[in-house]
């Protein structure tokens, strides 16, 4: 890979998690819109909260970080009407590639939810912290 990114034309694949936080909300609303976003919206893997935050991930394609890093600000704000969503901000996010994701899991892209070494990885769905 090249530090301008992917060649002409060349897409890629990319993991993305995204946290949010604001005030406490009750957790069963917090839960209720989460679900509401997956339900509408099925980039999401899956979600993890709280009464004070929220981490939604999925995959996305494109031949540049900078786009798909972009396009994460902007997915808590365009899918809080839709969804419910609380009105928090985004405190965090990380973006890394399909290759470098499945090197994290130590090379084997069939690890799933409950992997010691990759707390937080969950198969689908909605789940407290």
């Amino acid at each position: 890979m090249s530090e301008q990114g992917a060649g002409p034309g060349e897409r890629r694949m990319w993991h993305v998690v995204i946290t949010t936080a604001g005030p406490a909300l009750s957790v069963d609303d917090v839960r209720d819109a989460l679900a509401r976003l997956a339900d509408s919206h099925q980039f999401l893997l899956s979600a993890r909260y709280a009464a004070d935050r929220a981490e939604v991930r999925y995959w996305d394609e494109s031949g540049h970080v900078r786009d798909i890093a972009a396009r994460a600000f902007s997915v808590w704000t365009d899918y809080s009407e839709i969804a419910g969503l609380p009105p928090w901000e985004v405190v965090g996010l990380e973006v890394i590639e399909r290759d470098a994701f499945h090197a994290r899991l130590g090379g084997r892209p069939g690890r799933r939810a409950g992997d010691p070494d990759f707390p937080g990885l969950e198969s689908g769905g909605v789940h407290p912290f």
